[in-house]
């Protein structure tokens, strides 16, 4: 009885779950359950494509939809119908990606002058929920897949309103992430019109993506550029087992219960790679402290502005745990301590600092003018420094302050935030490495 359902539209919906699939083809039995279960799979196809709504009670519904589709039209996020960009010239087509997210499969990715997005080998449009517009794409990254024994990179696009899950809210779109290997593409698996002039780059994956990622952002007027991680401004002393040559720039660390790799990269903090994925830029970074200070591992603590409900000084802690203590000094010194993320009165700082070089940006190229703004703008440069030195100064004077009011005899009343030598405080540590070695087994990367 289920021969009349869309399968086509139903196995398009509900790709990433079979078992609804299957549940809807048994459970159609009867023409008048099949009409339903196919007017119900049209909706849904339709809605996520961005068709409108527009009959019946679903108008209704479409007046509360409005306001977060027109932010979203504002922000450059709105989900472009897969209909229209299969409209699109494809420039650029690399087959058999490995996708990790949105969804964990492999796809033929497809480059548009609009858009980038995944289709499923042996279609030809594209997949729903994996339709990313060149504009909207705020940050890029390249970043080596951690705890593998080949060299494997993993690609990472977030677009506007993806990178930073709060407290209040959960990211609107989902970000790109997959995985090429360090060798050559495999022949007949690149087309498309600019396929002879990829074959240039072709030597390896991410020459290929790199070329082909830039040239597309520019073309669509988008200034974002691949960040890739610098073992040379931050990598980890810790030795990696499967690649043991080669320095390790990210840091082990828990999220809550979920396990995940730190980058501390030359814009942000990168926490990944599971869902939900994470990036704190460094102008919304309030302060970086520490806690559970212990003999192996320690917590991190990022406070980040929010501007929740429009307060500038609003802010959220986020906390990552179980990081290894002999990793503490190369982030305290050569990344919390390089970027002034110790102390939150300098987060004004910062903020200012960043402001301060978009402007002498914006203001390049008008002759006399420009004098003046540099002048200007040493000017600006050097109050902020007067303020900088200020403010290490006040720091210093109440560090001071603390030491007088040191009292030796209140040593063995305090938890320290060093080394411990009771029995208790080093069965914890025994019980933290073990946790460490077993999620070490799990794993849990895109591979």
């Amino acid at each position: 009885m289920a021969s009349g359902l869309d399968s086509q539209k139903l196995n398009l919906v509900f790709q990433s779950r079979p078992d609804i699939v299957e549940g809807i083809r048994l459970a159609a039995d009867s023409p008048s359950r099949i009409k339903l279960f196919n007017n119900i799979v049209g909706f849904v196809h339709d809605h996520l494509n961005g068709a409108p709504l527009t009959e019946g009670p679903a108008q209704k519904r479409r007046r509360i939809d409005i306001e977060p589709s027109q932010a979203g039209q504002s922000n450059g996020t709105t989900t472009s119908s897969a209909d229209d960009v299969a409209k699109e010239d494809v420039l650029l087509e690399i087959k058999d990606i490995s996708v990790s997210i949105p969804q964990r499969k492999k796809f033929d990715l497809c480059f548009t002058a609009g858009h980038l997005y995944a289709r499923a080998p042996g279609t030809k449009g594209p997949l729903p929920g994996i339709i990313l517009p060149w504009k909207s794409i705020e940050y890029a990254f390249f970043l080596p897949v951690p705890e593998k024994s080949q060299v494997l990179h993993n690609y990472v696009l977030f677009p506007k309103n993806s990178y930073f899950p709060s407290q209040a809210a959960t990211p609107t779109v989902d970000p790109l992430v997959f995985t090429v290997p360090a060798t050559a593409p495999k022949p007949g698996s690149i087309g498309g019109p600019n396929a002879n002039a990829a074959s240039a780059v072709s030597d390896a994956y991410p020459t290929l993506f790199h070329w082909a990622i830039n040239k597309c952002l520019q073309a669509g007027g988008n200034r974002v550029q691949v960040v890739a991680a610098d073992p040379s401004k931050f990598h980890s002393v810790l030795r990696q087992p499967h690649r043991p040559k080669e320095p390790a720039v990210h840091v082990k660390a828990f999220r809550g219960s979920k396990d995940g790799f730190l980058f501390f990269l030359e814009n942000g903090i990168l926490w990944g790679f599971k869902k939900p994925l994470m990036f704190l830029p460094l102008d919304k970074i309030a302060a970086i402290s520490y806690t559970s200070v212990l003999q192996r591992t320690f917590n991190m603590v990022v406070e980040i502005f929010t501007e929740e409900g429009g307060d500038e000084e609003a802010t959220e802690e986020i906390e990552f745990a179980m990081l290894d203590h002999e990793d503490y000094d190369g982030i305290n010194e050569n990344y919390v301590a390089r970027h002034k993320l110790q102390d939150r009165s300098l987060a004004d700082q910062r903020k200012a600092k960043l402001q301060l070089i978009e402007n002498s940006k914006g203001k390049k190229g008008a002759g006399e003018e420009q004098e003046g703004d540099g002048s200007a703008g040493a000017d600006e440069m050097s109050e902020l420094q007067r303020a900088q030195l200020e403010a290490e100064q006040q720091l210093q004077d109440e560090e001071d302050e603390d030491e007088e009011d040191y009292d030796p005899g209140s040593e063995g009343e305090s938890e320290g935030s060093g080394t411990s030598s009771d029995e208790d405080d080093d069965d914890d540590d025994d019980d933290d490495a073990g946790e460490d070695e077993d999620e070490d087994d799990e794993g849990g990367e895109a591979e």
